[in-house]
C-alpha cells in the first residue's frame, strides 16, 4: 500500500515538495451527476428556472472552481492551468444532469483535484439554482475517471 504523501514522518500534514519533479503534460477527467425529478430537468432545459441559465452558470462556476482549487483545498499547489472544460449533459435515465470536467496543465504535479473540484462546484451550482423547484435533488458519483502525466503515469477508472 502506498504511503500518504501529504504526511511527514511524524504524521503531520505538509505540502508536498515538487521542486525536483519533472515538468510534464498533465490531464485529468472527472465526472459526477445531479439526480432530480423529471419536472426539474424539464424546467432547467426549458430555460425557465427562476435563477436563470442553470447550465451556463454551472459551467462557468466549474471552470472558476478549477482555477481556485488551491484556495479551497489546503495542501494543493497553485497551478497554471492551460485548459478547463466543463460539459453538462441531460440524462433522462437518471433523470438529471451529468457533469464532466477535463483539466490540463504542463507542470510538476497533477490536476486531479482541479477536475474533481470543477465537477463538484458545477453540481453544487445546479443544486443551488434549482433547489426552489426540487430540494430532493442528489449529487452523486463524483469521481476521477482518468489521469495522465507524471511519475505515476496513466490511471483509468473501472467502468
Amino acid at each position: 500500500m502506498a504511503s500518504l504523501t501529504h504526511l511527514d514522518a511524524s504524521g503531520a500534514a505538509r505540502m508536498v515538495d515538487v521542486s525536483d519533479k519533472e515538468t510534464t503534460a498533465r490531464e485529468a477527467l472527472a465526472e459526477g451527476h445531479v439526480a432530480m425529478a423529471p419536472e426539474t430537468l424539464d424546467l432547467i432545459l426549458s430555460g425557465n428556472a427562476k435563477k436563470g441559465d442553470v447550465l451556463g452558470v454551472a459551467r462557468i462556476a466549474g471552470i472558476m472552481a478549477a482555477k481556485r482549487t488551491h484556495d479551497l483545498i489546503p495542501l494543493c499547489h497553485p497551478l497554471m492551468l492551460t485548459k478547463v472544460e466543463v460539459e453538462i449533459t441531460p440524462d433522462a435515465a437518471l433523470p438529471g444532469l451529468r457533469v464532466i470536467a477535463r483539466v490540463r496543465t504542463a507542470g510538476q504535479t497533477g490536476v486531479e483535484m482541479e477536475a474533481l473540484t470543477a465537477v463538484s462546484v458545477a453540481c453544487l451550482t445546479i443544486y443551488d439554482m434549482a433547489k426552489a423547484a426540487d430540494r430532493a435533488m442528489r449529487i452523486e458519483g463524483v469521481r476521477l475517471l482518468e489521469k495522465s502525466g507524471g511519475r505515476s503515469g496513466r490511471f483509468v477508472a473501472e467502468a
